[in-house]
Order: structure tokens, then sequence, then C-alpha cells
């Protein structure tokens, strides 16, 4: 029987503040700048629940930034995420923290196995690796995106290099859309992204609105 999914609930770590007493089951915490560096420190001995620490998303500052900040978790996290070039100059970090790993690759199977051995052979464990297929939510369409992430879990049956939990960021995706602008249909646009990734076979889901969080906990 499948486990349930967890769910994140994610915000910037200077306004994570608002987020670390709701109802998740692990707390996002996103990178913006080095200073956040210092609220981390203030923060994380507040945190009772499992952690995701999460890129800036640029790949230049991330090879920067990412192992100090690591390096300041006080407990196994997951670490998100990695992709073909920066898993060189975080990867060792994660590996000494003992932490799980994200890895994003574009939406394509075989580049999430090439990955996943890549990582596997620099002393990564498998069963320390998630999946992110960077599902681009609404932009490359959502069915596609869907496919991708239940071939993987197909295929992951009788493949141990794909045989990994699966993480969506989609939520973030429908966040760029315009219909977007208005909160009330934000909310909305959130729930049927992240439920969408739910059926699809996601493990982890990652959310940025509590409203969003308490929908998806009650449909469970």
């Amino acid at each position: 029987m499948k486990d349930k999914v967890k769910y994140i609930l994610e915000a910037p770590i200077k306004s994570a503040e608002k987020i670390i007493e709701t109802d998740c089951d692990i707390i996002g915490l996103k990178i913006e700048e080095e200073a956040d560096k210092e609220v981390l420190k203030r923060l994380l001995p507040r945190i009772k629940k499992p952690v995701m620490l999460r890129c800036t998303g640029d790949d230049t500052t991330d090879k920067e930034l990412m192992p100090e900040f690591i390096e300041l978790l006080d407990k196994e996290s997951i670490i998100a995420y990695v992709n073909e070039n920066t898993y060189k100059s975080i990867l060792p970090f994660v590996i000494k923290g003992g932490h799980k790993l994200v890895i994003r690759t574009p939406i394509d199977i075989n580049l999430a196995k090439e990955m996943n051995i890549l990582c596997s052979d620099e002393g990564q464990s498998l069963d320390k690796i998630i999946i992110d297929t960077d599902i681009g939510g609404l932009g490359y369409g959502f069915e596609y995106g869907y496919s991708i992430m239940e071939k993987i879990k197909l295929e992951g049956e009788n493949d141990k290099y794909l045989n990994m939990p699966l993480i969506s960021f989609a939520a973030e995706e429908t966040a760029k859309t315009k219909e977007a602008r208005d909160e009330k249909l934000a909310v909305f646009l959130e729930i049927s992204s992240a439920s969408g990734v739910k059926a699809a076979g996601a493990d982890y889901i990652v959310l940025t609105k509590q409203e969003v969080l308490q929908t998806m906990k009650e449909l469970e």
C-alpha cells in the first residue's frame, strides 16, 4: 500500500516564521540571498518538523551558497535541488550531512535516470534520492508532465535507478499564471495542480498556501 503523500509547506526563509507551527508534514525553507543564513540559524532550533531546504534556482549562486546553508542544518533534511550543472558542487555536502537529495531534470525519464546514476556513482545512496521531473505545470501542458510521472512510477517497479519517491513543485508553476493574480483563484489553481500530481503518483507535494494545505489534508 502506498504511503500517504507528504505535504511540504514552503516559504522564503525570511517569512518562514508564519509556517513553522502549521499542520504540514515538512517545513520548506527557500533561500533568496546569503543574508538568509542568519535567519536560518535562528529558526532551526524552533522547527520540530522535518525540513526541506531549497536553493535560489540560479545555478551560479547555488553552487556557492548551498554548501554553506547545508552545513548549518542540525538534522537530516531534504536538499532541493541539484541539476546537471550544480550536483558536483553541492552533492559532497549532501552526502557528508546524510541528507536526502532532490534531483531535478527536464521532463524526460531517461534524463532522470541518468542523473540518478551519476549522483549514485558519486556516493549518494539510492534510498536518499527524490526525483523532481520539473513538471513545468502549465507551461509544457499538464498532461505531458502527468504522463512522465506515471511512467517513472511504472518503470521504477523494475529499475532501481527509477524506484525513488517523486516530488512536485507544480503549485509554483500555477502561481506564475496571470489568473493567479486573483488571490481566490490562485487558491483553486494550487488545489487543482496539487490534486493532479497527487493522482499522478507524487510522494511529496510542495504547497505555498496554508488554506490549500488544509484542503488537501481534508481530502486524504
